[in-house]
């Protein structure tokens, strides 16, 4: 198991969180994070594209490693990790962006 894979199921098991809940934790610390530590405003793309960017590079590692380890892949599965980690980034977006967020 490669060290990353090993990070994530430590955290989901010593911490109760379900696989979908730290990819929305770890979507939102980065986001806000991001945006907090450049001085992005969030209606700006960087801190989305900086959530899409890890998440991409996250399925990938998870593709590399199905492919080392010899455990199946499903590219459903990846997507829906995508999906669920860039949802509440996006509607922070939009809702900055409609001035819904004063922000």
């Amino acid at each position: 198991m490669s060290p990353l894979q090993t990070v994530k199921f430590w955290m989901v098991g010593h911490m109760d969180l379900a696989k979908d809940a730290l990819h929305v934790y770890v979507a939102l610390a980065m986001f806000l994070g991001s945006a907090t530590l450049f001085k992005w405003r969030l209606s700006d793309r960087r801190p989305w594209l900086t959530v899409l960017l890890a998440a991409i590079a996250g399925e990938i590692w998870d593709l590399r490693d199905s492919v080392v380890y010899g455990t199946p892949i499903h590219l459903w599965a990846n997507w829906h990790d995508i999906w669920n980690t860039l949802f509440w980034p996006s509607v922070i977006v939009l809702l900055a962006r409609a001035k819904v967020l004063k922000v």
